[in-house]
Parts: C-alpha cells; sequence; structure tokens
C-alpha cells in the first residue's frame, strides 16, 4: 500500500474513531459507515438514510476475527458455510450475542456481518481497528452511489469520503441466513 493511501486511510479511521460517517468503496456500491459501539454516530448515519433501527445495519470487517464481539461463536457446520464464501461479497445473519446493541441489530436476535473483499474497505477497518457499519451510499430506496461524485450529491451531511473505486460488482452483496441456509436478498 502507498504511504498516500496509508496515510488516507488513517486520516478516515480518526474521524471514524471522533464519531464520523465516512463513505468508502465496497465490491459493487459506496458504504456509508461509522464507529459501530459509537450510538450517536450509528443514529446519524441512519438519519442521513431515513432509515429506521428496527431494520437493523451490516458490520463488515476485513477477519471475522473483528466480527468476534458482536456474534455468537458459530457451529462448525456454520463456520464451513462462512469460510467457502468469505472474503468476498456473501453477508450472512448470524446470532448476536446478548451484549450487541439494538441501534445494530435492530428487532432481530441477528446481526447481519461480512468479511470484504475489497481491498480499499478491508484496509479502512483494519486502519480503524475492527468492524465498521456499512450500508449503501443512498436515501433509503434510492440509487446507491457508485461514485465519490455520486455519494456528495445522494448523501449531504457525510463527514469524509475515501476516494476510489467499487470492485465492480452489479448488486450489492447478497445475505443468507446462517441457521438455515437460505439466500435472503440475491447478490
Amino acid at each position: 500500500m502507498s504511504s498516500k493511501r496509508s496515510f488516507r486511510l488513517q486520516i478516515a479511521a480518526r474521524r471514524l474513531r471522533d464519531g464520523a460517517v465516512v463513505a468508502y468503496p465496497t465490491e459493487a456500491v459506496f458504504g456509508l459507515g461509522c464507529d459501530p459501539l459509537n450510538r450517536d454516530a450509528v443514529y446519524r448515519l441512519l438519519a442521513l438514510k431515513g432509515r429506521p433501527v428496527d431494520k437493523g445495519l451490516i458490520l463488515i470487517a476485513s477477519s471475522a476475527v473483528q466480527l468476534r464481539p458482536f456474534v455468537e461463536p458459530p457451529t462448525a457446520e456454520i463456520r464451513q458455510r462462512l469460510d467457502a464464501t468469505w472474503p468476498g461479497p456473501v453477508t450472512w445473519l448470524l446470532p448476536a450475542r446478548p451484549e450487541t446493541p439494538r441501534w445494530l441489530r435492530g428487532s432481530h436476535a441477528s446481526i447481519a456481518v461480512r468479511v470484504t473483499a475489497h481491498p480499499l474497505a478491508a484496509a479502512l477497518c483494519d486502519a480503524f481497528g475492527g468492524p465498521l457499519v456499512s450500508t449503501s451510499a443512498n436515501t433509503s430506496g434510492r440509487p446507491p452511489a457508485r461514485t465519490s461524485l455520486q455519494v456528495r450529491l445522494r448523501c449531504p451531511g457525510v463527514d469524509h469520503i475515501v476516494s476510489g473505486a467499487t470492485g465492480g460488482a452489479a448488486r450489492p452483496s447478497s445475505i443468507r441466513d446462517a441457521l438455515s441456509g437460505k439466500e435472503l436478498r440475491a447478490g
């Protein structure tokens, strides 16, 4: 990684630790993210999107280890499912630990998590030191942003944008239920 890119990621990580809402490229679209344990930042992100807290949010990480504080330890069978799709554009619903904040899991007993295959998104998680909230950069029901310029136009109020190319996927990640294996959203 270039020193210029590393410096840009360190700035974004510092902003995240200070409670900022940051936009960054993912596999298909730009995501909006923040520190998942900063309640005020999460609620600000939800307000920017016009998204109700009851729906829950996705966490992305650079490795499954970063997700451990939020999810119950997976069984061997579920671990195989995860390992077969991560890193990659598959988001899994896993049972949430009881202490996982409601502002992340919504009205559910599970939480949506993904180990991202996008190198810039993964590097941002590493620079931050853990997983990030990740939701598409758009107002709910509107097309998601695929460029930095579209983020600026569609998401006023975002504090920082990490510029870069998305991964080129045509659609956002698929979402699957880890307990049943059922696909809830096609990718």
